[in-house]
């Protein structure tokens, strides 16, 4: 059989590799995605499985994506003069905002370590990434931003509140600068809140507040921390102008029917969703000082249901902190534990491994296996 030829393809794509989504071997406990580790009662269960099968799937989406926008309008109880678009998670927002603003000569600037999607978007638009490391304790590196922002005047610059993989949530007041420098040329900020619900502010009330100082500002979320990862519901807010126009590039019918009645469903229901959320932040807790207790590792303080724990001893080169970070990472799932080995993403990330705030049990099970790996280490 011929093999194809690949000639037009661009080459910068070929040079591309795909994003990778780590292989969950079975029998694990799954604390790698930052995901909601709670599932329905049964009841509810029954109860969505109903309206999923009254859904008419032969049809294409069209009242109920439209009553999800107004849902999720009044959930968030959506600022005057704002408005909101859906995407198929997030992920599709960001590569929508992305093509907007891909002119010729354009930047994309992120703080980094950040969610690896901004870079890969802007490149794969033909977009030139700026990246700029946060300070040793993850902080916004206020002095190199300001040069970066000015330097590049990035179209637009992304700062993710809490922050992934770091997980903490940067000083309101560093925010507010960047905006301020980024609006002065009329570049766009992204506010990227994947993991409000477990964080304390949200950027949100700005926006509600002062209006005009954040007319140049996206703010963007999804459901799939929410607990519907499986959904794919993502949504922007933003002054009305904003939207008009990116709502240019959106594919028509981008938000399934069912993904609507799943989100619909979760709306009706936020109560549980809320309390799921509310355990989480008290395991987060509750690990970080278990995870604290044990020789040998730093865990980093947490504002979302994810957390960066350092497992690799100061002072080691690099191959070698990489090399004991692997063992961590190994000897976890020889215990049953599945987490993110980050340690190779950034040079700031050198010896750690984030992993998912699970339930209780999934939480004792995890500080079980550190505790005794440390003990062999």
């Amino acid at each position: 059989m011929s093999k194809p030829d690949l000639s037009h393809l661009r080459p910068d794509v070929r040079a591309m590799q795909a994003y990778h989504v780590q292989a969950v071997p079975p029998g694990l406990i799954k604390l790698d995605a930052m995901e909601n580790p709670f599932v329905l009662s049964q009841d509810l269960q029954a109860e969505l499985g109903k309206r999923l099968q009254a859904v008419e799937i032969n049809r294409y989406p069209g009242p109920r994506t439209e009553e999800l926008q107004k849902a999720l309008a009044e959930f968030i109880d959506l600022p005057r003069e704002h408005a909101l678009m859906l995407g198929n998670g997030s992920d599709e927002l960001i590569g929508l905002l992305t093509l907007a603003m891909a002119r010729p000569g354009a930047k994309v600037l992120s703080p980094e370590p950040a969610f690896v999607m901004y870079k890969n978007f802007a490149l794969q638009m033909g977009l030139e990434f700026v990246g700029v490391s946060l300070k040793d304790d993850f902080s916004l590196d206020l002095v190199g931003m300001k040069e970066a922002i000015e330097l590049h005047r990035p179209s637009v610059v992304y700062l993710a509140y809490p922050n992934n993989p770091s997980a903490n949530a940067w000083s309101e007041s560093d925010i507010a600068e960047v905006i301020e420098w980024v609006s002065a040329y009329k570049g766009v900020v992204v506010m990227d809140e994947a993991y409000q619900p477990f964080a304390a502010k949200t950027w949100l009330t700005h926006m509600r507040e002062n209006p005009e100082q954040n007319a140049q500002v996206i703010l963007m979320r999804t459901l799939s921390k929410f607990g519907l990862a499986g959904v794919r519901i993502g949504y922007l807010v933003a002054q009305s102008a904003w939207v008009e126009e990116l709502n240019k590039l959106r594919p028509p019918y981008n938000v399934s029917v069912l993904n609507a009645e799943c989100a619909l469903f979760a709306l009706e229901h936020q109560e549980v969703y809320k309390a799921q959320a509310q355990t989480i932040m008290q395991e987060r807790e509750k690990l970080f000082h278990d995870l604290a207790a044990i020789e040998g590792l730093t865990p980093y303080p947490s504002s979302a249901n994810m957390m960066l724990v350092r497992v690799g001893a100061q002072g080691k080169g690099g191959d070698e902190l990489h090399a004991q970070t692997d063992a961590w990472f190994k000897s976890l799932q020889a215990h049953g534990i599945l987490v993110k080995n980050v340690s190779k993403m950034h040079p700031l990330l050198a010896g750690c491994l984030r992993l998912t705030v699970g339930a209780p049990k999934e939480n004792q099970a995890m500080v079980q296996a550190f505790s005794q790996i440390a003990q062999s280490m």
